[in-house]
């Protein structure tokens, strides 16, 4: 059982999703550090990229400068692809990011991903604060991914021109929550990543649109799809549970609408949540993709969704309070790889 688990366990990619979270009672420039230390750590245990997220307005986390912070950590590393999960396009002028990825690639090149979200990542006040000068939505998403993609191509007539990113290869994904994302995937023939880590209920219809509906492009011949699933690995069951009231009480927070810094974990969260909150938070953190346990618990959950799903890559948050457990988690899933 275990030689044809770990055949299909080694041949899907395993990657990090990092918000780059800011504890209670620390600061941006250690979750900074913090990620730097991750990063290299992870690019030594074998996984494949590391991914920043755009998020505003949130106390708890740090990588609102996406574009800045995937600088900082490919110069930090050697080897790991780096890149966006995601930017979230609507909040910036296509040609901003062309050039800001066309810098990034320019400088580290064949290391760089683009994911892009339609999404404004944050609520509507910020989303007004941040592009109140474009006037755009994410209605028009598809439109901007135009402009994006033609920014990038050689084009000497255009009288707008990306410098840097013109003519530059820069991998361009499709993040997504829903089914719009995994169509226009589908129909660009791009590589798609499906946000399963906070809406599990459409995992398996969105990558079903993207599997029946793809077409191949220059960009991509074969549909590939990459899974966000959120893993706290521990020596034990009930001390896997405990750092993930972390994660939980960030959830809380976020539905009460009072974003705050991580917290440390508890010991009861009955006593912080009315059932109605943990209902709520329990279907968001599916134990289908939030997968919380000892090593043989985390490993039989994979290998479960793996199975399920037929992703080609798993892209992992741990959103754990103390650093070092952070690490020993990313590594405890680094020895099933291996």
């Amino acid at each position: 059982m275990y030689s044809a688990n770990s055949k299909i366990f080694n041949s899907t990619a395993l990657s990090v999703l990092d918000l780059s979270p800011i504890n209670e009672d620390s600061h941006a420039r250690q979750s900074f550090k913090n990620s730097v230390e991750l990063a290299q750590h992870v690019e030594k245990w074998g996984f494949n990229r590391y991914w920043l997220a755009e998020h505003h307005n949130m106390p708890g986390i740090g990588s609102s400068a996406t574009s800045v912070l995937i600088g900082h950590i490919a110069g930090a590393t050697n080897s790991i692809r780096v890149g966006s999960g995601g930017i979230m396009l609507p909040n910036h002028a296509p040609l901003v990011i062309a050039e800001q990825f066309g810098t990034l690639e320019s400088i580290y090149p064949g290391r760089i991903d683009l994911g892009l979200g339609r999404a404004p990542g944050s609520d509507q006040a910020t989303a007004y604060a941040l592009r109140r000068t474009l006037q755009s939505s994410g209605n028009d998403f598809p439109e901007q991914l135009a402009e994006l993609q033609a920014y990038f191509e050689p084009n000497r007539d255009a009288r707008v021109r990306a410098f840097p990113g013109e003519g530059l290869d820069i991998p361009i994904w499709l993040l997504g929550s829903s089914g719009f994302s995994a169509q226009l995937a589908a129909q660009e023939g791009l590589p798609f990543s499906f946000a399963s880590h906070f809406a599990p209920a459409y995992t398996m219809q969105a990558l079903q649109l993207y599997h029946q509906n793809f077409k191949p492009s220059k960009y991509l011949q074969e549909p590939y799809a990459m899974l966000g699933v959120n893993i706290i690995a521990a020596e034990t069951d009930e001390k896997a549970h405990w750092l993930a009231t972390s994660q939980q009480q960030q959830f809380l927070s976020l539905t009460r609408g009072t974003p705050t810094r991580l917290q440390p974990p508890i010991d009861n969260m009955n006593e912080v949540w009315s059932a109605q909150e943990r209902v709520a938070i329990e279907q968001t953190l599916d134990s289908r993709s939030t997968i919380v346990g000892s090593p043989e618990t985390v490993r039989e959950k994979l290998m479960r969704l793996i199975q399920e799903t037929k992703a080609n890559e798993l892209i992992i948050n741990s959103q754990i309070f103390d650093q070092e457990e952070r690490l020993r988690s990313y590594e405890i899933v680094a020895e099933m790889m291996n």
